[in-house]
């Protein structure tokens, strides 16, 4: 009975996949724009990034999504659901990374950055050269999560129609009246993408460990 439907839990797993491909690289860009303002000397920028925070935190992940799909037509802008999708969870889990990042370079030294300064190196180079290799180290882990939780909350394209692994699998228990079966399926394959991110986080975790 599964057999049958394997290519498209197959392809729903792919999806998944490239949601998240997608979508985490661009939180972690929107990310480190957004703690960047949020450290600048400049207010309005920190203001800008606050009030990003704020408001994508506060925000649940399906609304974000909805806005996009309803609101981007609107706007005539045409943009493909898969890539609505991928930019809601970037927009969303961008927030996270953001105070993820900032979090790190909290934990930087503050002497580092004033030896930075002192040598009058600017903001920028600052921030590049002494600030986020460091507070890298610190990231490590926290980010693994991000990419974890964006991975699971791919799974909100069953809800507006991306042929994800929670979509197909629901379609396969719809057809076969198999719902243990079929979530079990979807289970095994979330879980195999978060066993799969965690070792690569402690590879690199290792590998950050040996380089201090």
């Amino acid at each position: 009975m599964l057999s049958g439907h394997a290519g498209e839990i197959l392809g729903g797993f792919t999806t998944t996949l490239l949601l998240t491909a997608c979508a985490f690289p661009l939180a972690l860009v929107l990310g480190c724009v957004v703690a960047i303002c949020r450290i600048s000397p400049v207010r309005p920028l920190r203001a800008a990034g606050r009030l990003y925070v704020d408001l994508v935190r506060n925000s649940p992940l399906l609304l974000i999504a909805v806005l996009l799909i309803f609101g981007l037509p609107d706007a005539g802008v045409l943009i493909p659901l898969f890539w609505c999708l991928v930019l809601a969870l970037g927009i969303y889990f961008g927030a996270y990374v953001c105070e993820t990042i900032r979090s790190g370079i909290r934990a930087v030294d503050r002497g580092q950055v004033e030896a930075a300064r002192a040598i009058g190196l600017p903001f920028r180079r600052v921030v590049l050269d002494v600030l986020l290799p460091q507070a890298f180290r610190a990231m490590v882990q926290p980010l693994g999560t991000i990419l974890i939780n964006t991975a699971l909350g791919s799974a909100l394209g069953a809800a507006v129609g991306v042929d994800e692994l929670t979509l197909e699998t629901r379609s396969f228990n719809l057809e076969t009246a198999e719902p243990i079966l079929a979530f079990a399926v979807a289970a095994c394959g979330y879980l195999v993408i978060n066993l799969a991110v965690s070792g690569v986080v402690r590879l690199v975790e290792r590998k950050v460990r040996v380089l201090r």
